[in-house]
């Protein structure tokens, strides 16, 4: 291992280590650690700015720019309120409700976007219910990254599979679907067993809720109509990007545009509401990452991996599954899965069968980013929404429950992988 791998491994360890720990503040933490890999030639400029998913930067953007326009209509309140209402002010009930809307939304739109739409309306109903609104962030996380995994568009490993393998929208609905929904099913057991039955809202705060009417939230009619129509625009050109031939940043960034000039909202409020701090995480650790990737260190894992398995289809499958989940959860899956693509296409080359490992791959890739705080893009924006309301989500705290429904999601996702692909 040579000198410029050596340091990019530390380099990479102390910068998690910084986020785990949370004694310097992530962002602050992945900016330093990229340019201290800038500053000793670990990596060139040129080379670091071709790691930073400006793709993924550019969705964030302008989906933050698009909901704090949104925002302004009161859409989120009537949304938020309705839902309750529907359940009756049982918290339970409203939970599973926002999880089921947030994987759906998810499987449709993206997870980032998806969470930016949630996490409003979950503060709002949490506060009418005086309901603690962790447990709801958490499992809204969660739910964005198993929905996200359903479709070719949910997530953006399943966008760089499909077009590799030549995979299209229905093949990921036959395939991923069904083991996104028995995943989902699994997950809100579980928080009925961690949380349903610790629910508690006194009957003057449900006598409350039911006495709102949502319509009473719509601050603005027009912006409500333009926000409806608009927000049914940006989901078809999420979904027809790519026979578009334009990016999906250019989707959000159109969107958001568009809206500000039709409502004449001004811009400096929108821009005032943009997580910032989440753009500077998510740009450092990409450069992080990124150097990992362009000194060798993710190739020789990436390589170590394949030639464990012994050149079998069905060992190679589930090795590729619980591997990509692990290092999903602490690497961003973009890179790995950029990594992954050239070795089963040169395992193809040579006659072999890497169909099972395709979807392995983006199972794992996918339900991976539940395992820690930092697995996913969704994981970060929720957690600055829910600290900007007053709701602090840290890294150990989410662990303590992600890691673990992250692995059984790979266990069910193992079992399902084989009855689909059982070993010849």
């Amino acid at each position: 291992m040579g000198t410029t791998q050596i340091i990019a491994i530390v380099v990479f360890v102390v910068v998690m280590v910084a986020i785990v720990t949370e004694k310097i503040h992530r962002a602050l933490a992945a900016v330093v650690g990229a340019m201290v890999l800038l500053i000793l030639h670990v990596v060139s400029f040129d080379a670091a700015m071709e790691h930073v998913d400006f793709n993924t930067l550019g969705v964030l953007l302008g989906m933050m720019l698009f909901v704090a326009v949104v925002k302004l209509s009161g859409l989120f309140e009537y949304l938020a309120i309705k839902c309750a209402r529907l359940a009756k002010g049982n918290p339970w009930l409203v939970m599973v409700l926002f999880v089921c809307l947030t994987a759906v939304l998810s499987a449709l739109l993206d997870n980032v976007t998806t969470v930016l739409l949630i996490g409003p309306m979950t503060v709002t109903v949490c506060r009418l219910l005086d309901l603690d609104p962790l447990p709801f962030f958490l499992a809204e996380i969660m739910a964005s990254n198993i929905g996200g995994t359903a479709t070719l568009i949910g997530d953006p490993p399943n966008i760089m599979i499909g077009s590799a393998a030549g995979l299209s929208f229905a093949d990921f609905v036959m395939v991923d679907a069904p083991a996104a929904i028995i995943c989902l099913i699994v997950m809100i057991g579980l928080f009925y067993l961690l949380f349903g039955r610790k629910f508690k809202v006194d009957e003057e705060h449900k006598r409350a809720l039911m006495e709102r009417d949502e319509r009473e939230e719509i601050k603005n009619p027009t912006l409500l109509r333009q926000s409806v129509i608009m927000i049914i625009l940006v989901t078809a050109g999420f979904m027809l990007h790519g026979s578009l031939g334009v990016e999906s940043c250019v989707v959000a960034l159109t969107a958001a545009g568009i809206l500000m000039l039709i409502s004449g909202e001004r811009i400096e409020e929108a821009l005032a509401h943009v997580e910032w701090t989440t753009l500077v995480f998510f740009a450092g650790l990409f450069i992080v990452v990124g150097a990992l990737s362009e000194v060798g260190v993710i190739g020789m894992l990436a390589q170590a991996l394949i030639d464990v398995t012994g050149g079998s289809t069905f060992i190679a499958m589930l090795v590729l599954l619980i591997a990509s989940a692990i290092i999903s959860s602490f690497l961003d899956n973009i890179p790995f899965v950029a990594t992954m693509i050239p070795i089963l296409l040169s395992m193809e080359a040579t006659g072999m069968d890497v169909m099972p490992l395709w979807w392995a791959v983006s199972l794992g890739a996918c339900l991976g980013g539940n395992g820690t705080l930092i697995g996913a893009s969704a994981n970060v924006v929720m957690s600055d929404i829910a600290k900007k309301h007053g709701t602090e989500i840290t890294f150990m705290g989410f662990l303590k429950y992600g890691f673990p429904i992250m692995l059984v999601t790979i266990a069910v996702s193992a079992v399902y992988l084989v009855v689909r692909f059982p070993p010849m």
